[in-house]
């Protein structure tokens, strides 16, 4: 076994995986027997592959071998970490706004370090060329990434935010990926812009942000479409196949979405589950909810046991 450097801020550009995924890729290695693809290195550092090398700790004996790249400075590593990130297909729209944000800010620093020696050069050939100015770092990542210029130009601030909030709260920067905290982004643009002396009023508004709670009524068509589709009884053990694994996700974040969210809302009102008049309110807001629920499991038992039958 190899012994790789870890370097925190180059950890801290790829997006976690939640511990599904985690669990899922952990499988698929030890099923291959081997690493497919080669963990990219920076001087022993390691750059591109951070889970699957908590994997190989776990499991030594798994074969895995490194691709050393010719890096130049500690910027150009973490702009290639943001742009290879931005070739993953699963981001959500923070992840992307962020790395976006990294990569942009990156690139600036390297550029300055260069003393602007590549655009200099790209200059000139364009211009002999075609007569035409040479595309600003912005442009490009955003041509590269169906963006605008000011969407990147603004993603910085809003990265630096992100970085700011973790720095401030240690783990916010995981909690926000896992999307357990769900920051509107001028809040964290306005984070990022911020002197240091602003810096921590600005966060305590983020703390204290509650998103607005969006109206919940039971959904005929949701029923419907609940209908057509056939489910076993699941116990524990069920192992989702890998072609529904996506579905899975996307059913367990809406879960965790709306776990979340109660737990925010009995947080900042502690005498929701005891106050006489709360109460009523949190059981009126409830009441729809629970009857869709109630409708959904009705439908899914009738659907599991039309399948025992057909079985």
């Amino acid at each position: 076994m190899i012994n790789l450097k870890i370097d925190p801020e180059f950890q801290s550009q790829i997006p976690p995986l939640t511990d599904d995924e985690f669990k899922q890729l952990e499988e698929n290695i030890l099923k291959e027997g081997k690493l497919i693809s080669p963990l990219i290195v920076w001087n022993n550092t390691l750059v591109d592959g951070h889970n699957r090398y908590a994997i190989l700790q776990k499991h030594p004996e798994i074969y895995f071998s490194t691709m050393p790249l010719p890096f130049e400075s500690r910027e150009e590593v973490l702009a290639w970490i943001c742009k290879n990130q931005l070739g993953r297909r699963n981001l959500t729209p923070e992840q992307k706004k962020f790395l976006m944000g990294k990569q942009y800010s990156s690139e600036k620093r390297t550029e300055a370090f260069r003393g602007n020696q590549h655009t200099a050069k790209k200059s000139g050939s364009v211009q002999s060329e075609h007569n035409q100015k040479p595309m600003k770092t912005c442009e490009r990542i955003a041509q590269e990434n169906h963006s605008s210029a000011s969407s990147v130009r603004r993603a910085e601030y809003y990265a630096h935010g992100v970085d700011v909030a973790d720095e401030l709260s240690p783990g916010f920067r995981d909690r926000f990926f896992r999307e357990e905290l769900h920051i509107p982004d001028y809040l964290l643009e306005n984070l990022g812009k911020a002197k240091p002396e602003e810096q921590a009023e600005i966060f305590e508004e983020i703390k204290n942000y509650v998103p607005k709670p969006k109206k919940v009524k039971p959904n005929k068509v949701t029923v419907k479409q609940a209908e057509k589709a056939a489910s076993n009884t699941i116990d524990e053990n069920y192992d989702v196949p890998q072609k529904f694994l996506e579905l899975y996700y996307r059913l367990h974040n809406a879960e965790s979405l709306m776990r979340k969210s109660w737990e925010v809302t009995f947080d900042l009102n502690p005498k929701l589950l005891t106050h006489p008049e709360q109460v009523k309110v949190l059981r009126f807001a409830l009441k729809p909810h629970l009857e869709f629920l109630k409708t959904l499991d009705e439908v899914l038992a009738e659907s599991s046991s039309e399948s025992s039958k057909t079985a």
